[in-house]
């Protein structure tokens, strides 16, 4: 594998190496959102609930403190200590006693998870040429949402076999292998930049209060996945209820249907190298606002539901590659990109995650899916009202 100096000549089993990779990681984050109900009867509603709100909690803080390292250490050692430290994480979730514990490690989970991912992708845009660096993310990406898709549908089916621990069991396995890979194939490259910790959060801090087409794609990015975290941490009580029924196999396969959001990642990544990124980025955001209509209906009736899925996971899936391809154009120091941009975007996702069965639990589902609408068409009106850049 290139170094990270190498800014052009990226292969491409290099970047599908690292894109498996963030898939793998970033699926221990979703392994619970189908087994909401089945925690809910080990640690009651309040444990299960908060689980997923935790995990991006944790998100949110490795990005502020952890992934600015990106620039400042050598990549390979920070990555598979990380990975360490989320194997830990994951065989104490698949053993917690208690709710407290469970939650800790939740919190965990997603700080390791968030750094590693966000420290890898960063990585793969320095060996690729800038004419290719959407392509880049877009690859990259798709091995993230294939994790993000499949990591549901294993967790509910083990989990119907062997109870909710086992994936996270599982995972931990896996994690493990994928550290000890990582340790033989990344590049042992220098840091980025030659600053201290302090130096570097300093300018993050500056880069995030001063760039307009940062904050406007932070915004734009945070609201679309707060509608995205308000439909994954409500539709398995949804759909654990009349008409449906569901258990947490079938509610892990429905995952399936955004299949057709990581199908299109690479395809958005290519249009974007092109120069059509806000034309893009409005329609996605249309389609986003439109989906929830359709995931109403689907209250009832599983096909609108599978339409609705499949639009909302293409949409936001689409508006996220967007958002990173025009981002990590900005600047070399792209770690801390990474941390401006992930931390908004994933603090939307903790909002919405949390709004989300607070607004199924005083209004339904008819009021989950009108906040996620009204998330969609916030972000869609940031983007006409934009005086500059993309």
């Amino acid at each position: 594998m290139a170094t990270a100096d190498t800014p052009r000549g990226v292969s491409s089993g290099s970047v599908a190496l690292l894109s498996t990779a963030y898939g793998l990681t970033i699926a221990n984050l979703y392994y619970c959102q189908p087994l909401i109900p089945e925690i809910s009867r080990s640690f009651g509603p309040d444990a299960a609930g908060h689980l997923i709100a935790v995990g991006q909690l944790g998100y949110a803080l490795a990005l502020v403190f952890v992934v600015p390292l990106g620039d400042l250490l050598p990549r390979r050692p920070l990555v598979i200590v990380l990975l360490c430290a989320d194997v830990a994480a994951l065989a104490v979730t698949a053993a917690a006693p208690t709710p407290g514990i469970l939650l800790a490690a939740g919190v965990l989970i997603g700080l390791t998870s968030a750094a590693v991912v966000n420290i890898l992708i960063p990585y793969a845009t320095t060996l690729a040429a800038p004419s290719e660096r959407g392509r880049a993310v877009g690859t990259m990406l798709t091995g993230g949402l294939a994790g993000i898709l499949l990591s549901r549908v294993i967790g509910g089916l083990v989990a119907q076999a062997a109870g909710w621990r086992a994936p996270f069991a599982g995972a931990a396995i896996v994690t493990a292998v994928l550290a000890l890979i990582l340790a033989r194939v990344m590049a042992p490259g220098p840091p980025e930049l030659a600053l201290p910790y302090g130096a570097q959060l300093r300018a993050t801090f500056r880069l995030a209060m001063t760039h307009r087409v940062l904050q406007r794609r932070a915004f734009i990015g945070a609201c679309s996945f707060a509608g995205f975290g308000v439909f994954w941490s409500t539709v398995a009580l949804r759909l654990a209820q009349p008409p449906y029924g569901y258990g947490p196999a079938q509610i892990g396969l429905l995952a399936l249907a955004g299949i057709a959001g990581a199908c299109a990642a690479r395809l958005i990544g290519r249009a974007a190298d092109r120069g059509d990124a806000l034309r893009l980025t409005r329609t996605a955001l249309m389609l986003g606002a439109c989906s929830f209509a359709a995931l109403w209906a689907g209250g009832r009736h599983l096909a609108w539901l599978l339409i609705g899925l499949v639009a909302m996971d293409t949409a936001l899936h689409a508006v996220h590659l967007l958002n990173m391809s025009a981002v990590y154009g900005i600047d070399e120091a792209r770690a801390r990109l990474a941390s401006v941009y992930m931390t908004t975007y994933t603090l939307g996702g903790v909002a919405g995650a949390a709004a989300g069965p607070i607004a199924y639990s005083y209004g339904g589902w008819t009021a989950t899916c009108l906040l996620g609408a009204v998330l969609l068409t916030t972000a869609l009106v940031t983007t006409i009202a934009r005086t500059d850049g993309p």
